[in-house]
């Protein structure tokens, strides 16, 4: 459940001393009305669930017992990151370079946030939460369900986060760029278009040729 020390969801961001930052440079009365309206949302709306399906990259800040962050990216095929809930998104960790430091830090303390940029659409996502590492002997079913099918992975343990706040962000200063696959797609549409009228063509002359 969301952190009930916060008198508002977006306490989790907007600590004291970032509302006295806010009042000093006069962004306080804009935030202020964002509390009045109950701070950030604290449950994964239909929209949010669509876009976190759609994403193929996704950036998790975690800090060790020294509050030292770390920000580890993770990305596979769309739909990687699972909506299991409104309140819960996990996705299948895969063996890497064995350096477990978001392991690690999970241990020592459970707060995460994740950072989800779409830059074709020019949108973003900010998720606060806390996570939990869930090794495949625990719970060997939710990290099947987590295997992206046809994906050339191994899967070395689930993360799973309980969501306590989140919050959109601006498009501004967002640069526009579109995944490989994407441009791939739209190529091949360009190639079938240009096979089609190259055809049309041919045929065109020869009727005249006939004519």
């Amino acid at each position: 459940m969301p952190n009930t020390a916060h008198t508002f969801s977006s306490d989790v961001a907007f600590t004291d001393t970032v509302k006295a930052v806010q009042l000093r440079k006069g962004s306080r009365d804009a935030y202020a009305r964002v509390e009045g309206a109950g701070g950030f949302e604290t449950v994964i709306t239909p929209e949010l669930r669509a876009f976190v399906a759609q994403q193929t990259s996704v950036f998790l800040a975690t800090a060790n017992a020294d509050n030292q962050p770390y920000i580890q990216h993770r990305g596979g095929p769309a739909g990687f990151l699972h909506v299991l809930d409104e309140r819960t998104i996990a996705f299948a960790d895969y063996r890497g370079n064995k350096q477990f430091i978001t392991t690690g830090n999970l241990i020592d303390n459970p707060k995460v946030h994740l950072f989800l940029i779409d830059y074709a659409q020019r949108q973003r996502v900010k998720i606060w939460g806390e996570a939990k590492v869930v090794a495949s002997a625990d719970d060997s079913a939710l990290l099947r369900a987590l295997t992206p099918e046809s994906y050339p992975a191994r899967i070395e343990q689930a993360i799973v986060i309980r969501v306590h706040a989140w919050d959109a962000n601006c498009p501004q200063h967002i640069p526009r760029r579109v995944e490989a696959a994407d441009v791939a797609k739209q190529l091949a549409a360009k190639d079938a278009r240009i096979a089609e009228l190259e055809t049309a063509l041919r045929e065109g002359r020869s009727r005249l040729g006939r004519e």
